[in-house]
């Protein structure tokens, strides 16, 4: 019979749930549809040196380990001690007890969960560590979502400076052009000034952007756990080269939305709410608990360890409060109180859920409209440069007019650079808003 007891307690350790976060569900892949093989690098970087994510796996294991103190009080507890006796006892006849004396109790004791009330406290717990695995997920989302983002605009920032130093050059090219006319008298001092003025202007812009650039690659060295010391070192790819080949849908389906991790994390407080009020419930009810005692001593006559020198006892019964001062009510109305609390919780966090979904399935729509809008601009302006070139070979056009036609040039490749970035950072707002399921 103890040995049956003893393989149910077993089966019932190793038969718990185990929550834990499958890498695989963060749908890795849709980086890679990038075709960019530093992206994948940062992100397997932040993945695996990421303190963040550490913490958060630190997080999940206390919760982890809480379940598993929780069933430890549904177990029954065996413990022992070691006593030693000095007692002084008349003489009876002729037997006399010992004066001094060693005692070692084998002590058991088990609350019988009849109403399953320490069985609920568990599945509580139980709870409680899924939860914190699905927010561990969305820590895990918005991490690779961060990283991702940062390093497309860093592709950004690359191809801003290369353009922006280009425009340097030709307001370089200008001013120098302005001071010949200023020597020969064909342009007045403030002319020259205006075009100084603009030189210092772009120059000061193209600092701007080196400084942010500077700012991002150092964020991106920290997302991934590498030292800021060698941000500037950062490899990446080239921004013209960086594009999604994958399908962006134009819907998402509800199951979709109700699948995301903090949706699915508000859904388990609320189950686990559920619970504490059915345990509050069941406070007011008797406990009921059996305690055995098994005790060998050296004051009876016979040899240690023997039935004659023990002495047994087994204890079973029930205890119920009579008068604890409300605090039981009271844990019952803010368990209750709790669970409407999370209840209007899961509400909200549901159209908020949703609102996300749409917002960036929204915002792609119209930033591709603004990509393609600042893509035909661009074309524009290569007819324009083009024109303006032909007419500089004619000598229908300055040299300072047709070097203005091709900073404009680059002023549109710029604007188009930027809409495809802001385009491509969409795609990893939505990844996050979807809960990874792209």
């Amino acid at each position: 019979m103890i040995k049956k007891i003893l393989l149910f307690f077993v089966i019932l350790i190793f038969s718990q749930n185990v929550f834990a976060l499958d890498r695989v569900e963060l749908n890795k892949e849709f980086f890679a549809r990038f075709n960019d093989e530093y992206l994948i690098q940062y992100i397997n970087s932040a993945l695996d040196n990421n303190h963040d994510l550490k913490k958060a796996d630190a997080v999940v294991e206390q919760y982890r380990q809480q379940v598993r103190y929780s069933l430890g009080t549904e177990l029954p507890s065996f413990g022992v001690s070691a006593n030693y006796l000095g007692i002084k006892v008349p003489r009876l006849d002729n037997f006399q007890l010992k004066k001094n004396a060693f005692a070692l109790p084998f002590t058991a004791n088990y609350e019988a969960d009849l109403l399953l009330k320490n069985r609920d406290k568990t599945r509580s717990t139980k709870k409680s560590y899924q939860a914190a695995v699905y927010e561990e997920k969305g820590i895990y989302l918005a991490l690779l979502s961060d990283v991702a983002t940062v390093y497309t605009n860093i592709l950004q920032y690359d191809e801003l400076i290369n353009l922006q130093q280009n425009i340097v050059n030709l307001y370089g090219r200008i001013l120098q052009s302005e001071n010949k006319k200023f020597e020969r008298g064909v342009i007045n001092a403030s002319e020259l000034n205006n075009s100084i003025q603009n030189l210092e202007t772009v120059k000061t812009e193209l600092e701007k952007l080196k400084k942010e650039r500077s700012e991002l690659l150092m964020q991106l060295a920290v997302l991934t756990g590498i030292s800021p010391e060698e941000s500037q070192n950062l490899k990446r790819g080239s921004l013209s080269t960086f594009e999604y080949t994958g399908i962006i849908p134009d819907t998402i389906s509800s199951d979709v939305i109700y699948s995301r991790p903090d949706v699915m994390e508000a859904e388990t407080k609320l189950e686990k709410a559920k619970i504490d009020i059915r345990v509050a419930r069941k406070e007011f009810l008797p406990s009921f608990n059996i305690t055995g005692i098994w005790a060998f001593n050296t004051i009876s006559p016979g040899t240690f360890f023997s039935w004659d020198s023990s002495l047994a006892m087994l204890l079973a019964g029930a205890s119920q409060d009579i008068f604890t001062g409300g605090k039981k009510i009271a844990n019952l109305k803010i368990q209750k109180a709790k669970y409407t609390e999370l209840f209007e919780n899961y509400k909200q966090t549901d159209l908020e859920a949703i609102k996300e979904v749409n917002t960036s399935l929204c915002f792609i729509k119209h930033d591709k409209n603004i990509e393609n809008n600042a893509l035909e601009k661009l074309n524009y302006e290569i007819k324009n440069n083009n024109n303006s070139r032909r007419k500089f070979e004619r000598g229908v056009i300055s040299s300072p007019e047709y070097l203005n036609s091709q900073a404009e040039l680059l002023s549109r490749q710029k604007e188009t650079a930027q809409a495809k970035t802001q385009r491509l950072i969409n795609y990893f707002t939505l990844y996050k808003a979807v809960g990874g399921m792209l």
